[in-house]
């Protein structure tokens, strides 16, 4: 983006910082963005558009995040109507409030139309992109589009900047907060909290934290889980449920015998679930990244709808693998299971050679280990260089 920003030159007063998050990962991330701009300047003033993160911290979103999660064109499709009306009432509340910078966080397709309306209402502030398309792996034309967009890029990766530097955009390496997020927790404690003995295999079911994830893997989890179950009669399950799919989730468990012991745990027990668990098996995302940090052994699954699938798989798709660990370390450490082989048969023969071969779980977790590590690097905590980024876009 080559306009001329527009500072805030006004330094009677505090900076104006309005975060927009579509999705529970731009949700947490917005919140630790939120904490690192109060340490860094505690008079800053913040409000946007997101979830109970950011409302924990007094940035109550004038409307319910939720549904904006979709995921893939044709989902987008069907809410587009509801996408342009929430973009142009974000664009509205970021003008009452006076903002002196707007940060976009992840969600491609609701942060570029929430950026249009943005430019038309506040021209001259800077629109701040925080998290990068994954131009790395799909869709590379994406890069152009935010460079005309948007005025600055946050990226998370270290081989993001190339791909949007050489269309003349402006590019600050933050690191990922995925990598630094307090993961501590107490396996042992949690094992005895629920009944499940220290001898007992223990898979930790992770379903996303989008509508149309649950949707689609809960029936191949339910029968990758109830193979499982009748080979290992003492296998036990834990499932921390994301806060934008956990009703429905709830409702979906409850009628499915394959989970009549399942156990479900809120967010206050999530890490210690995660310390527990012998083998994760997990939709595709942030979390396996999480998990890859903490060693878990994961078998990766997604579905998308078929249109979607057959334009990424045949058009789309550059990478070799859509896990982050898998991507970094350029080897299959998270066995991925997509689309046709996302059945039950194939997740649970997978998780089953996971559990059947400690010796395996030892080694996939020490390179998991070592391959987060070395994506981590040594640039500081990134939820602080994001706001110390924020803070200079905006002279204060």
């Amino acid at each position: 983006m080559t306009e001329t920003l527009t500072a805030n030159t006004d330094l009677s007063r505090a900076p104006r910082i309005f975060l927009v998050a579509a999705e529970p990962s731009g949700d947490a991330l917005a919140g630790d963005l939120i904490d690192a701009l109060r340490a860094l300047r505690p008079e800053v003033e913040i409000a946007g558009v997101g979830g109970p993160e950011m409302a924990k911290r007094g940035a109550v979103s004038p409307f319910d995040i939720s549904e904006l999660s979709v995921f893939g064109l044709f989902d987008g499709l069907k809410i587009i109507n509801l996408v342009h009306q929430r973009a142009q009432e974000t664009a509205d509340a970021a003008k009452a409030f006076g903002a002196d910078a707007v940060v976009l966080i992840d969600s491609w397709g609701f942060m570029l139309r929430a950026a249009w309306k943005l430019r038309e209402a506040l021209p001259g502030v800077p629109l701040i992109k925080y998290v990068a398309p994954q131009v790395f792996a799909a869709r590379r034309e994406r890069a152009k589009v935010a460079a005309d967009t948007f005025d600055h890029l946050l990226a998370i990766h270290p081989f993001d900047a190339p791909y949007f530097t050489e269309h003349g955009m402006d590019v600050s390496f933050v690191g990922n907060p995925a990598l630094e997020r307090d993961l501590s927790g107490d396996g042992p404690a949690f094992r005895a909290r629920h009944g499940v003995s220290p001898e007992s295999e223990l898979l930790l079911v992770l379903f996303g934290s989008r509508m149309s994830e649950l949707t689609r893997l809960f029936p191949r989890f339910a029968d990758a889980a109830r193979r499982l179950k009748a080979e290992r009669p003492g296998l036990r399950l834990v499932t921390p449920l994301a806060p934008s799919i956990a009703e429905q989730a709830r409702e979906m468990i409850k009628a499915e015998p394959a989970f009549d012991d399942l156990i479900i745990v809120d967010g206050e027990e999530r890490r210690d679930a995660f310390h527990a668990a012998d083998v994760a098996l997990a939709c595709s995302g942030t979390v396996t990244l999480e998990l890859a940090r903490l060693g878990v052994p994961t078998v990766a699954a997604y579905r998308l709808g078929w249109l979607a699938w057959a334009a990424a798989r045949f058009f789309l798709m550059k990478a070799k693998y859509i896990s982050l660990a898998n991507i970094a370390a350029d080897e299959m450490l998270i066995p991925e299971h997509v689309q046709t082989q996302c059945r039950g048969d194939v997740l649970a023969q997978s998780v089953g050679a996971l559990l059947d071969d400690p010796a395996r779980r030892s080694d996939i977790s020490t390179k998991l280990r070592a391959v987060t590590d070395h994506m981590r690097g040594e640039g500081g905590a990134p939820a602080r260089n994001a706001a110390e980024a924020v803070l200079r876009l905006v002279g204060a």
